[in-house]
């Protein structure tokens, strides 16, 4: 997968006078740029958009998940990062798609995570809720054999493969637990495209600097074929040091690979950064948003700290 629309996204059409967060069976719209509506049934999600795993899966979508997870498997050595490889033996055996519940029996004892079904990107409050209770949306569909190669949106395949072996490290699962904690936060105060656009350049496309070079932590990395070596490895990408306010101002495509990677030292930094009250970082981005505009996808600002492949 090379990109897809971000889970904090927007709720789409609706009543008005609906809470925020309640299913009313509509896919919602995506922040990214991108030309390609969200998929997925959303008449059979509950009001939270969590829905029953698709009951059984086919052979053909088995198989699927067999070769994306064989591909990703070898070709992590020196382009992800330890922790993630460390873990990703917990989603189970590879062969086939796995129960989500069998999963979640081996999480929560971990790091107190579980894992629920969704039909596709969900709404951001929706979003935020679940991982402030420590729930990890999965979308429960898989690719078609036609886009084994490339899929815009999170499929099962990237979700688990993505993102779930990285919760089961504790500081990154603090972290996403954080996330959801402020995004609540963050939809009273008009805040969430902002706060999408942390959620994309760290939990979905980020680097982290090891003291054997970058490595890749982001799922949407982690999940690809293409856009990991890329990421990491390419001349091409400009690679800067983490920096919440500047990562609010960027820009950023969903349907092609990234022009631009954010860079952490640590998990323990991401944490740190997530702690105090983000909303005098919120005005202070709007002010500058409004005085110098927002930044787009590739450029680096003069002084800006860059690494290279």
């Amino acid at each position: 997968m090379r990109a897809q629309a971000t889970p904090g996204a927007a709720a789409g059409p609706a009543d008005a006078a609906a809470p925020r967060g309640v299913n009313q069976g509509v896919p919602p719209v995506t922040y990214g740029q991108g030309e390609r509506p969200p998929r997925g049934d959303y008449g059979r999600a509950r009001s939270d958009y969590t829905c029953e795993q698709v009951g059984a899966y086919s052979a053909t979508e088995h198989d699927i998940y067999r070769r994306l997870f064989a591909r990703q498997l070898q070709q992590l050595p020196g382009l992800a990062c330890d922790e993630f490889i460390a873990a990703v033996h917990q989603l189970g055996a590879p062969d086939r798609i796995p129960r989500l519940d069998a999963i979640t029996e081996r999480l929560r004892p971990a790091t107190g995570w579980e894992l629920v079904a969704v039909p596709g990107l969900i709404p951001e409050e929706a979003f935020f809720a679940l991982l402030a209770a420590r729930r990890f949306p999965v979308t429960d569909w898989i690719r078609t054999p036609q886009e084994f190669d490339y899929v815009v949106e999170p499929d099962i395949f990237h979700d688990l493969f993505g993102h779930v072996p990285l919760l089961f490290n504790p500081v990154f699962a603090d972290y996403m637990q954080a996330y959801g904690r402020g995004g609540l936060k963050a939809s009273r105060l008009d805040a969430c495209e902002l706060l999408a656009r942390l959620y994309w350049t760290t939990v979905e496309f980020g680097l982290i600097a090891t003291p054997a070079g970058l490595r890749a932590y982001g799922a949407g990395l982690l999940s690809s074929a293409a856009e990991l070596p890329y990421s990491v490895r390419s001349d091409q990408p400009r690679r800067l040091a983490f920096d919440l306010a500047r990562m609010m101002r960027s820009r950023y495509r969903i349907d092609s690979f990234q022009a631009g990677y954010f860079v952490i030292d640590s998990f323990d930094q991401l944490f740190a950064a997530t702690a105090p009250d983000f909303a005098p970082l919120y005005d202070q981005v709007r002010a500058t948003i409004a005085r110098s505009g927002e930044i787009e996808p590739g450029v680096v600002l003069p002084g800006e700290r860059e690494f290279r492949a």
